[in-house]
C-alpha cells in the first residue's frame, strides 16, 4: 500500500493517517531538541553566572546576563505568573492536539518550535524558585536595547515568524495551498 505522496507505509496503518504521523515526529523531534538546548544551557548558565555580573561574548552585541522572570515577554506581568503556566499549558496541549493532523513539514517545524519554546519556559514555571507553578524563567541573552531573553523565547519567536510566512504564502495545516 502507498500513501498519498509515494511513501510506504505499513499494511496496517492507513495511508491517510501515514503523513500526519511522519509531521507529528517532525514536531515533537523539534520540540525536543528545542528543549534541550534551552534546558541544558539554562543549567549551565545558573551554575556559572550565578555570582557574577555580565559577561561579554561579543563585544558590543551579546552579553550573557543571568536574570529570573516572573513575567511574560518583556517582563510584562511579573503577577500573573499562575496565568502564564496555565496559557503555556495550553498552547502546549493545542499544538499536540493540532500536531495530529499536519501534513506540511513547514508547519510541523513551526509547530515544533513554538512548542518546545512554550515548555522550556514552562518547565521553569513548573519547577524553577520560588514555588510550583510560580517559578521565574531564566532568561541570559542580552543585545544591545534588547530584553534579556533565552533559547525558548528565541524558538517561539522564530516559530511565530515561520507560521506567518506560511500563512502569508497560502499554506495550509494538510499541505495544500489557498
Amino acid at each position: 500500500m502507498q500513501a498519498a505522496r509515494g511513501a510506504a507505509v505499513a499494511a496496517d496503518q492507513p495511508a491517510e493517517t501515514a503523513a500526519p504521523r511522519r509531521r507529528t515526529r517532525w514536531v515533537l523531534l523539534t520540540a525536543l531538541l528545542v528543549l534541550a538546548a534551552d534546558e541544558i544551557s539554562k543549567a549551565i548558565v545558573v551554575s556559572t553566572l550565578a555570582d557574577r555580573g555580565p559577561v561579554t561574548a561579543i563585544p558590543h552585541v551579546l552579553h550573557l546576563t543571568l536574570t529570573r522572570n516572573a513575567g511574560a515577554a518583556f517582563s510584562l506581568g511579573g503577577g500573573a505568573t499562575i496565568l502564564f503556566t496555565v496559557v503555556a499549558a495550553a498552547v502546549a496541549v493545542v499544538i499536540l492536539r493540532t500536531a495530529r493532523t499536519l501534513d506540511s513539514t513547514g508547519w510541523a517545524m513551526a509547530l515544533g518550535l513554538l512548542l518546545g519554546g512554550a515548555l522550556g519556559n514552562l518547565t521553569d514555571r513548573v519547577f524553577r524558585a520560588p514555588a510550583v507553578f510560580r517559578g521565574h524563567v531564566v532568561d541570559w541573552l542580552e543585545l544591545p536595547h534588547w530584553p534579556v531573553f533565552n533559547l525558548a523565547d528565541s524558538a517561539i519567536v522564530v516559530g511565530g515568524i515561520l507560521a506567518v510566512l506560511l500563512a502569508m504564502r497560502g499554506v495550509e495545516l494538510d499541505g495544500s495551498r489557498r
